[in-house]
């Protein structure tokens, strides 16, 4: 619904609409709009939350067991590219420890993968919401935001997944301590959630920095002045993200640091474009 409403109901002499006043909305109006687009959001992460908790077979035997299993796309390709490269997780199997754990390990890996799925849908709700507020030439601006935010977000968590997560879990699995270890299946699918959700969201760097960059914010020169800054602040946020080896932590740094010079062109891009625009002006 857009932020102004125009009353078409007087016709003018030739039966055509004549516009009156405009009527702004008022916040309470704001309120129930936003309302009803997190409403949709919400009712659509139940809806494949609900899909994804009646495919249990294929979501726990196939999508959730795959980093842990030898047959995993991400072992087969690297044992084929090379021996060098070629390594595949240790056997181990996944317990409960409660009674009703299954079932709420269950509950939990269908909300986010209900989550995940829903993504782009939310984002063109919250886009919707947005969109009547801004003008014509940010709007021209932020043409194919949706898409590009989903693309971003998806390869992230792609990449979380057929990446990140087969080498940490053969990492962790396998390490020794001279103790039998049980890995129970909370663990493992909170490890899993955290190698790809959170990295879906911080491969949107470059959407932040598109729109801080816009309203003046930030700039390609400080961007690369504080460059040394940025790359210990990857890695300081790779470390949480992953656990502690050095390897997963490479391998969550190195594509953010990508991304860190990737937002560093489109910050210049956006101070010529602005400058550009203050010269027509």
């Amino acid at each position: 619904m857009p932020l102004d409403q125009v009353d078409v109901d007087k016709l003018g002499p030739d039966n055509l609409p004549v516009p009156t006043e405009e009527k702004e909305m008022s916040f309470l109006d704001h309120l129930e709009e936003l309302r009803w687009h997190i409403v949709r959001s919400v009712a659509s992460i139940f809806i494949f939350g609900i899909i994804t908790f009646l495919a249990k077979d294929f979501v726990f035997n196939t999508l959730i067991a795959g980093p842990k299993s030898a047959w995993f796309p991400t072992y087969q390709m690297l044992c084929g590219l090379t021996d060098g490269l070629c390594f595949t997780p240790p056997k181990f199997d996944l317990i409960t420890v409660g009674l009703g754990e299954s079932f709420i390990v269950h509950l939990k890996a269908s909300f986010f993968l209900g989550l995940t799925i829903s993504f782009p849908y939310i984002f063109w709700e919250m886009w919707k919401f947005i969109k009547p507020g801004l003008y014509d030439n940010e709007k021209k601006a932020a043409r194919g935001m949706v898409f590009i935010c989903s693309l971003l977000f998806l390869i992230g968590v792609c990449f979380g997944y057929f990446v990140v997560a087969p080498v940490a879990v053969s990492f962790l699995a396998g390490y020794d301590v001279g103790a039998v270890s049980t890995v129970s299946i909370t663990s493992y699918v909170n490890y899993l959630t955290m190698f790809t959700i959170p990295v879906g969201i911080i491969f949107e760097l470059p959407i932040l920095v598109y729109f801080l960059a816009k309203v003046g914010l930030v700039s390609a020169a400080f961007m690369r002045k504080y460059r040394r800054h940025a790359i210990v602040l990857i890695l300081v946020l790779a470390a949480f993200i992953t656990p502690p080896d050095v390897v997963t932590q490479f391998l969550i740094g190195i594509p953010l640091f990508f991304l860190y010079e990737i937002s560093i062109i489109i910050a210049k891009r956006m101070e010529a474009k602005r400058k550009k625009e203050a010269e027509n002006d």
